[in-house]
């Protein structure tokens, strides 16, 4: 499975961003697609995840509420949707696929190159 992540710029402190994943390969139903970032001179952080094949989510308790992640299976694309973005949300954003339900980078067997996004205050 190769992943490819865009969506990421340069926006305001409040401003909105939608980034997109697209997978190509197989990707089994009971498939764990994530978020995570890392800023700089700090460690990759988990952001979000979601079942390939089911509605339930997981969010990192910094972006709850504000980030929503979902999935469109055909084509195989997952989205991240951003909201009142803050300084803090500047990183560099990559989506991976695992099979456990982790947060846990170590758990993610692929990833996507990953795609900045900076929040200016």
């Amino acid at each position: 499975v190769q992943l490819q992540a865009s969506g990421g710029g340069l926006v305001q402190a409040g401003a909105s961003l939608r980034l997109s994943c697209a997978a190509s390969g197989r990707i089994y139903s009971s498939a764990v697609m994530a978020w995570f970032r890392q800023a700089p001179g700090k460690e990759r952080e988990f952001v979000a995840l979601t079942r390939w094949n089911g509605p339930r989510t997981l969010y990192a308790d910094s972006v709850k509420g504000r980030f929503t992640i979902s999935r469109d299976n055909a084509p195989n694309m997952v989205y991240l949707t951003m909201n009142n973005l803050n300084s803090e949300d500047t990183a560099v954003y990559f989506c991976a696929r695992g099979t456990q339900w982790s947060v846990q980078t170590n758990d993610y067997r692929d990833w996507g190159q990953g795609t900045q996004v900076t929040v200016s205050s």
